[in-house]
Order: C-alpha cells, then structure tokens, then sequence
C-alpha cells in the first residue's frame, strides 16, 4: 500500500486512480486465496459446525422463555417506552432545546470517546439507540426462569459477544471517527484497512489473526526480558534462568519463580522499568525463573505431574547444585501457582520441606467460581477440544489467545479491527501486547488433565482426590507462610475464588488483594504510583467480609511482600554469580525456549 498522503481537513479527496485499480485486483486475488484455502481446511479437519455448543443453549434458552411470554411482552414494552423517550429526546436535540439523555454517556467506555458520538445529533441517537437495544437484549436473555446455570451462563456470555459485535462503534457508516477520516483521505483508510485485514488472514491462514501490536518493534532479549542472568539448567520442559546479583549481599534463601506455561515468563522482565524479576534482585534475591519450553507434538504425553517432577522438582534440585542451599523461597503465578500449590501438597505428603515459603499470584485451587472462563468448560466443548489436541498433539497457542480475548472483546478484539481495519492505522508499539500476542501451546495430556480435573471437576480442592507421581494430593497439608496476591478486577482468575485457598492451606498466611487487573495489578512496580491495594491481617472463610474489613494501601504491593518475606530472612551472603557454582552457564538469558513462536 502506498503511504496515505496529506489531506486537508473537512474535504474529500479522490484516491489515484491507477493505484486503486492496482490495489483492488490485489486484493480481489487474495481474497479468493484466503477464502479457497480456508475452506479446504475446514473439509481436510472435519471442523464440527457448532463446537461450542451455542445454538443448544441459545435453543434452550428460547424454549424456556417462550413458556412465559407476559415477561417477554413486559420488557418489550418497556423496550418500546424507553425507545419512544429516545426519540422525544433526539428531537429536542434537533430542535436546539435542553434535554437529558435516556442512555447517559459512560467515559468509561471507550467505543463512545470521540467527540462527534456527543457533538451530532444523529449519531447521539445511533449510539443511545444501540445501548437501549443491548440493554434489552441482556435484560431478557438474564432473566429466563429454569435455565441450567452452565447454560444461562453460556447464553447470557454470547448474547454479550453478539451485542459487543453489533456496536455502531464497529461499522464504518455509523462511526463518526471512521467517516470523518474516510472524508480527509478520500477513502485511504478504507483501503489501508482491507490491506491489513487480508494481511492478518494471511497470517493466520484464513482464520483471523488481529495484529495488535508492531511485532518488529520488540526483540526478546534485545529490548525486553533484559535483565541481565544464564541459563544454567535445562530439561525438556524448561530452562532454569539464574539472574546476576545488584548487591554485594544477598539473602541466603534464594528465590524461584514458576510462572504460567500458558504465557511467556517476561511478563515479569518486560523493560527494566517494570521488571517484577529486576526489581527482586534489586531487593538482594538470588532470583531464579523456570522458562517454559513451547512444546509441540513430540511432547503430546507430557502430563500435569510431568511439570511437577520435571518443572517444580526439578528448579528445587538445580537451584542446590547451583547455590548449596536446599530449601527455595517459591513463587507461582495463576497456572504456575496452581502447580505450586499442588506441588507442596506432595512434598508435604512426602515430609519434603525444601520449600521455606510460598507466594500465589492470582492463583486459582478452588476452581468452584471461576468467573467467564467457565463458558468454555462442558463435556461437548472438552470433547471438541480433546479431538483437535489429539489430532496435533497439542493445543495452538492462538485458540487458548482468543479465549482470553474473548473475556474482553471490546478491549482486545473490536478496539483493534476499528484502528487497524477501519481506521486503516497501523499498529502501535506496545510491549504488553506483544507479549500478550506471544502464545504458546499446550501438551495435548496436561491440558486435557488441567481442564478436566481443574475446571469440571475442581478435584485439587478435594482431599486426596488427585494422585501426582504415586502421591495423593491434599491442600490441607500445606504448613509453609504463603502469601497470597489477587487482583480486584481479574477476569480469569476472580480474588473471590482464589480467596478461598486462605481457608485449605495450614501454615500462616497473608493475603493482600491488588487493584486493577489479572497482568495489571500484579506488575505494578512502586515508581509507577498506580494502583492501590487492599490489606487485611484476619482471615475469615468469606472474601466479602475480608473486603469489609480491608484497609487500602496506595501504590503497589511489592513492597508489602517484600516486608513480608524479609520478616523470615535473617541471614545474608556474599552474592551469587550465575555458572559460578555446580552449573555451569549454558547460554545467556532470556535463554533459548522463550524465542520459540508458535506458528
């Protein structure tokens, strides 16, 4: 695509014509392209026509309401009143007259920022009459009696998918913004954006693949995961990374990080600005981290006892070669937690106290409430999914990627097809989302295990339920200090479920709830002075009236872990230089298994 020219303000102007011949060929061939070979894949996969189930909740759901139709006549007049106030209003409006809004603008949502939704009457109206018709819809869709709970969750989330889908912020016509600029560059960004749209098809081999950020703005380990450390283990499954020291002395115990294998650890190491990892180092922690391998079909048949043994273990006996000490302060994060948690349940099992103390961050034991994330948990979706794993060996990172979106459509789905497709801009450089766009895959036999043992059937909540490497598992022996970290807005792993390990585990505990978000609230460094946590040192068995009593902190909650950990750490040597002890140095971090994409 050529570079957009300058264009004056307010005018039309008339895209060359021989370009955008040129142009609309191209796109007419790989259009055709991308559609063909879509759909030869679909008949060489056997893709099922509703995997998700969908049309037999939204069929249910319509059986049900259809036995009571006076409440279905109820909202619909209330619908019709409310629509009859909007045009009284919207004509007041034209006339020049004062008048208060039926829908009242929410700076919250950001579909609705640009100043020509309030400014012009008719897309006023566009936009009120958008927000009164989804109203409506979720008002009926929530309130049909005799529903099962899996399906009125199921209906009532993609009824919403379809309301975030049908926004007038979506559509060129009905969005100021989008005609305002296709006026300044005479439909260039139209063009622009069909570009990109076929170049994210391409991308994704006929299935979408939004581009969220510009992926040759970052480099891991050239601009972000920096910090300075060696790989001095590796397995299989991971990479342990060991981190240079800041200081002269360090803590005796030394640190170890389990983070999610469903994301890449640098979340925790994106720039040293708000590197959870540097920060630690800086605070005179050993710092090691495992980096999770990106698995593909050769390792199908690693199981959840696999990152056990092979992961957690594993980093726990490296960590002694490479320090001579035996016992680690551990930290796991949302999955990693959920390994860690179940890893200390064995090695209390087994009288193996090499752990000293133990941190959650937004880590899920008791899968009862798992907020949206439960949509995608029921026997036709597990069994759909086991299908596809099973085929391959392992679940593509971007399948698990458009669930996470999916929880916030509107954020990570259609703010972007507006700038990238409608908008015609390119992506904006964001270390964040380009790692959010990062994905890894999944071992076919530990997905299947975590989702069925976790999430339908919430078996590691439940006393010697789960058995790992020939030992049952039961949280109820955990003794070790756990701190516990949850995030107040968090939409894959609720603080009100992950609450609910304050009241299994034995040992002492603290558990201090962060504002924002599940990335968000966790890398929160103390320069930035965003957001505030919440403190409260009684633990009773309801999370709301943990909240009741809570005390909020401003600034983020690093430094209150760190208080809390330091408590327990009296002793202080000479620091540790990565390769120096029984390992040796195998490569430089960020290590080698992190730069795997997956395709």
């Amino acid at each position: 695509m050529a570079e957009p020219k300058n264009h004056e303000p307010g005018t039309f102007n008339m895209p060359d014509a021989a370009e955008y011949t040129r142009t609309m060929a191209d796109i007419g061939a790989r259009s055709q392209r991308i559609v063909a070979e879509w759909l030869q894949r679909q008949t060489d996969q056997g893709v099922a026509i509703d995997p998700l189930n969908v049309g037999g909740a939204f069929l249910e759901m319509t059986t049900k309401l259809m036995h009571d139709p006076a409440r279905l006549i109820e909202a619909q007049m209330g619908f019709w009143q409310d629509y009859f106030t909007l045009w009284q209003h919207s004509t007041r409006r034209m006339l020049g007259m004062e008048t208060t809004p039926v829908m009242p603008d929410d700076p919250k949502d950001k579909r609705f920022q640009d100043e020509g939704w309030k400014q012009n009457e008719i897309f006023d109206f566009i936009r009120q009459s958008y927000l009164l018709s989804a109203r409506f819809v979720q008002d009926v869709v929530t309130r049909v009696d005799g529903l099962d709970p899996k399906t009125a969750q199921k209906v009532d989330f993609y009824s919403r998918q379809f309301i975030d889908a049908m926004s007038p912020s979506n559509f060129a016509l009905t969005n100021p913004q989008v005609l305002r600029k296709t006026m300044e560059t005479g439909g260039d960004n139209l063009l622009r954006g069909l570009h990109n749209l076929l170049r994210d098809l391409e991308a994704g081999q006929g299935k979408l693949h939004i581009r969220m950020t510009d992926s040759k703005a970052f480099i891991v380990g050239g601009n972000i995961a920096v910090s300075p450390g060696k790989v001095v283990f590796r397995n299989a499954l991971m990479e342990l990374i060991q981190y240079a020291p800041s200081t002269d002395k360090v803590l005796k115990t030394p640190l170890v990080i389990f983070p999610p294998w469903i994301n890449k650890f640098y979340i925790l190491d994106l720039r040293p600005k708000n590197s959870f990892i540097r920060w630690a180092v800086d605070q005179g922690h050993t710092v090691f981290v495992a980096s999770w391998v990106n698995p593909d079909e050769r390792l199908a048949e690693k199981d959840f006892a696999d990152y056990m043994t092979e992961g957690v273990f594993a980093a726990i006996d490296a960590i002694e070669a490479a320090t001579g000490e035996r016992q680690v302060n551990a930290i796991g994060y949302c999955l990693g937690g959920t390994l860690l948690a179940a890893s200390l349940a064995v090695m209390a099992r087994r009288n193996d106290k090499r752990v000293k103390s133990a941190t959650f961050l937004v880590t899920l034991t008791d899968f009862a409430d798992v907020g949206e994330l439960g949509v995608f948990i029921d026997e036709e979706q597990l069994g759909a999914l086991e299908e596809r794993m099973n085929k391959r060996g392992y679940l593509d990172g971007s399948e698990m990627s458009t669930t996470f979106n999916m929880l916030r459509s509107n954020d990570l789905i259609w703010s972007f097809v507006v700038n990238n497709y409608l908008l015609g801009n390119d992506a904006f450089p964001f270390d964040l989302l380009y790692w959010n766009s990062d994905s890894t895959r999944m071992p076919a036999a530990m997905h299947s295990f975590y989702l069925r043992n976790m999430y339908q059937n919430n078996r590691l909540v439940e006393p010697n339920a789960l058995t790992l490497d020939n030992t049952k598992v039961d949280l109820r022996r955990i003794k070790v200090p756990v701190y516990f970290l949850s995030c107040r807005e968090d939409h894959i792993a609720p603080w009100t479920g992950t609450y609910k390990a304050t009241q299994l585990m034995a040992g002492p505990k603290r558990f201090v709830l962060a504002a924002s978000g599940h990335i968000a609230g966790v890398v929160n460094p103390p320069a930035s002075g965003k957001y505030s946590h919440f403190v409260n040192d009684s633990l009773p068995p309801s999370a709301a009236d943990w909240m009741t009593g809570a005390t909020e902190v401003a600034g983020s909650w690093w430094p209150d872990w760190q208080r809390w950990i330091a408590a327990r750490e009296k002793t202080e040597v000479a620091a540790r230089v990565p390769g120096s002890g029984d390992l040796l140095a195998l490569a430089d971090a960020p290590g080698d298994y992190v730069k795997v994409r997956a395709t």
